[in-house]
Order: C-alpha cells, then structure tokens, then sequence
C-alpha cells in the first residue's frame, strides 16, 4: 500500500528489512510489549513501514483502529518511541536496530475521496445520459 509516491524505487534489502520490522511491530502491539501508557497498542495497525537505504531509520505508518485519534497516537507512539525500540531489539536479529520515526497513515483517507469523486463521475455521467 503506497502512501507517498517517490522517484526512485526501493531495494530488495530495504524491503525484506522495512516487512521484517513492519510484522515484528505488529506483533509487539498486539502482545501490548511495549508497555506504553496512555494507549491500547492492541488498537494499532501498522500499514507500512519505510526503510531508509542505510537501514538505520525506519519510517512507520500507523493508523489507530477507526481511524480516531491519529495525531495523538503518532505523537504518543514519537515520545515513547524508545520504549517501543527497546521492545523490538528483543524480537530482532539484525546488525542495526533502526530509529524508528512514527508517521500517520493517511492513504485510507486518500484512497475514500477519490472512491467519492468516482462516484460522483458516474452519477454525473448517468444523470448526462438520461437526458440525451
């Protein structure tokens, strides 16, 4: 699911690390192992996560379930990032444990105003033919 479109395309390693990181994440929400307070990490989705080439950062879309809340569960999941962090170094085996930089996932929200202007369209496109 692609959430900003870039110029040039990632690599196969940045991939198998971000879907590695991505499956491991959802699971430590789930299993709520972060321990963050003020939050139900069960409530969680991570939709993707973004690799940078050196490996060392990895930009994670969340989204809450609904949808409620995005920008405070970003902000809360930003300050408590080191605990989630400490949560993944457990799970994981790689050579650099990436930062991990919590961004708001808005492609659903994308993806639910072009179904709206589709629509109209052929609302529209209907309503011309009836009157032809």
């Amino acid at each position: 699911m692609g959430n900003q479109t870039s110029q040039r395309a990632f690599s196969q390693r940045q991939l198998r690390v971000g879907e590695l990181v991505k499956q491991n994440l959802g699971e430590l929400f789930i299993r709520n192992e972060a321990k963050i307070p003020s939050i139900n990490s069960k409530l969680i989705t991570v939709t993707e996560v973004r690799m940078t080439p050196d490996l060392k950062t990895a930009r994670v879309y969340v989204i809450p379930l609904g949808g409620v809340d995005t920008k405070e569960t970003v902000r809360v999941l930003t300050e408590y990032s080191h605990l989630v962090r400490k949560a993944l170094s457990k799970r994981l085996d790689i050579k650099f444990l990436p930062k991990l930089t919590f961004v708001e996932d808005n492609s659903f929200e994308y993806a639910e105003k072009i179904e709206k202007i589709i629509k109209k369209i052929k609302i529209h496109d209907t309503e011309k033919k009836r009157y032809n």
